[in-house]
């Protein structure tokens, strides 16, 4: 996190602390004219809206410090997302001399005279708001609302921000993220009315992923799309056969991408050795670059953790949010020049691990607000030529926010009931962090993925579409793996349609007979695998899982998703034998 200086005309003079800011260079030109726009008027409320990577928190500590110095105000509140962005928002205000208590419980009353602020989460603020306009009313307060958008997820988190904090003298209110669309109006920020009749959230300075792609701030984002063929069991019992991101309906389409995101079956272990591949050959170029996978709950990303050690040969760092001690391995992570990082949720939003490269999209969460903070942490520029690499299954929803990185949004109110505005659902969200019923669990008879596989299928950069299926493990695949690590964008996109022609030539040609390659013989050698394990399925009621873990107690050997050929082929014969056995 950067610790810009004050630009010595035009602003009011710093804290005495100043010193401090120097020592990371001055500001970025963004963060002046936003900080000359904000003491021209020094207005009480003031929304900011600028893309992750961007200096927001530098912006606002600057805008502190002034404000402080000069006895505008006499005390400050943080309300950030999660309790390790309290933490992260104390250790940036310590660099600059301004003592943050991020331990602050809303029930002690006050603080140490030590601290000139407080840091607490939107769910403290939630729970006992009026303790805090007790607090804000005590004194000339600058209250700074971090993702200000989580102040209108819920009802209830809305007005207890309103009511905590509507005597404050200052309001300053940041996001890096695109609002959605819904009924909650956010406390504090300006509504003007809108060409459709709605109400349109209005920022007051807005600085966003396009401009700071210009301005170097930010690095450009390939995104690397993987598809596939995919078998599962609905709810219902019914055995459904598609291609991931193939036309089907939502419900569909979801049990497709949960079926991919399955750590069982063959998708994920082949999507997190290519993401491990990339890493690779960044790291040649950049030595401490990280990877990290965000998965959607606590088991799975337990299990893609164990998938990682396997294909990388190191253990990666798991951080679970409801764990003890999480908010440090993600500093330690930071820190360090270690390969991955696996986590839920807790690092999706404002987290700062600037050497974070190449990332995993592993999550059934969808919408284009958790999206867009994903893939914030991987645009964080230190140095010129980076780019960051995100591999997302090949779902057209997720394709188009990849290819809508440029996208400003406003917040709507009175958008038409459950839609955003631009069509999607924002129940999603809901959906799926909802956790699963009884009768949706494979052991009650429920959906259960049986069987994926992974292919290449393209790259997404600059609003293009780079490259076409190729199985992984090809050369074709290997070809989009092994861009270089330092690039200019236009670098990038000259490599991207070289390599694509090159592709198109070579699919172009008239084919001839030749034995199937390695990675074409272990996903025949694995279809088939799959189809017996189903048939024996169905003659014997016998879990899918629990047939595959018969049948490596038989013939040993690793999980069918990195199984040699010899293990499959033991495995197949095994099978055919118990038919044969069992028919006599």
């Amino acid at each position: 996190m950067s610790q810009p200086e004050l630009a010595p005309t035009g602003l009011p003079p710093a804290f005495p602390g100043r010193a401090a800011w120097g020592t990371a260079g001055a500001l970025r030109a963004w963060q002046t004219a936003a900080l000359e726009q904000y003491f021209a008027d020094e207005p009480r409320d003031f929304l900011t809206v600028a893309t992750p990577g961007a200096g927001k928190t530098s912006f606002a500590l600057t805008v502190a410090a002034n404000l402080l110095a000069r006895r505008r105000v006499d005390r400050v509140v943080v309300v950030a997302p999660t309790e390790h962005l309290k933490v992260q928002w104390a250790q940036a205000a310590e660099r600059i001399h301004l003592a943050i208590d991020p331990e602050y419980g809303v029930r002690q009353g006050k603080a140490s005279r030590d601290f000139v602020g407080i840091a607490l989460t939107y769910a403290a603020v939630a729970a006992n708001p009026l303790a805090l306009r007790v607090r804000v009313e005590g004194f000339k307060t600058l209250v700074i609302l971090d993702e200000v958008h989580h102040a209108g997820d819920a009802l209830s988190w809305g007005e207890a921000v309103r009511e905590a904090f509507e005597p404050a003298t200052r309001r300053l209110m940041l996001t890096g993220t695109p609002f959605r669309s819904d009924t909650n109006p956010i406390p504090f920020v300006r509504y003007e009315a809108d060409a459709a009749g709605g109400l349109r959230s209005r920022a007051d300075y807005a600085y966003g992923y396009a401009a700071a792609l210009t301005d170097g701030i930010v690095r450009p984002v390939l995104f690397m799309a993987y598809s596939g063929d995919l078998h599962w069991r609905t709810s219902a019992g019914d055995e459904v056969s598609a291609r991931l991101g193939g036309p089907m309906t939502r419900d569909l389409a979801g049990q497709a991408l949960r079926t991919a995101l399955d750590p069982h079956g063959s998708w994920m272990p082949a999507v997190l050795q290519a993401a491990d591949t990339r890493l690779t050959e960044v790291r040649a170029h950049v030595p401490d670059a990280g990877g990290l996978v965000i998965a959607t709950d606590q088991t799975v990303a337990r299990a893609y953790a164990e998938l990682l050690h396997a294909i990388s040969g190191s253990k990666p760092v798991l951080v679970l949010s409801d764990e003890p001690g999480s908010s440090k391995r993600i500093q330690a992570f930071a820190e360090s020049d270690e390969r991955w990082m696996v986590a839920v949720r807790m690092v999706s939003e404002g987290v700062d691990v600037p050497r974070l490269s190449v990332g995993v999209y592993a999550t059934s969460i969808s919408t284009p607000l958790f999206f867009a903070q994903a893939v914030g942490r991987f645009v964080r520029a230190r140095k010129r030529g980076e780019t960051a690499s995100v591999f997302v299954p090949s779902v057209p929803h997720l394709l188009l926010h990849a290819a809508e990185m440029e996208r400003e949004r406003d917040h709507v109110l009175r958008a038409p009931a459950g839609k955003d505005d631009d069509g999607l659902d924002d129940s999603l969200l809901a959906e799926a962090e909802r956790e699963l019923s009884e009768d949706e669990r494979p052991e009650g008879g429920g959906f259960a993925a049986l069987a994926s596989e992974a292919d290449f299928d393209r790259v997404v950069f600059d609003g293009g579409e780079f490259g076409m299926t190729a199985q992984t493990g090809s050369a074709e695949e290997q070809d989009y793996l092994g861009l270089p690590g330092l690039l200019e964008p236009d670098q990038v996109k000259d490599l991207l349609r070289r390599h694509q022609d090159s592709q198109s030539r070579s699919t172009g040609r008239a084919t001839v007979a030749s034995d199937p390659t390695t990675g074409e013989r272990l996903k025949e050698l694995r279809r088939e695998l799959n189809g017996l394990v189903a048939a024996w399925h169905h003659r014997t009621s016998s879990p899918h899982g629990v047939i595959h873990a018969d049948l490596r107690t038989a013939c040993g050997g690793p999980p069918t998703a990195v199984a040699s050929a010899d293990d499959l082929e033991r495995r197949i014969a095994t099978i055919r034998s118990w038919a044969v056995h069992r028919r006599s």
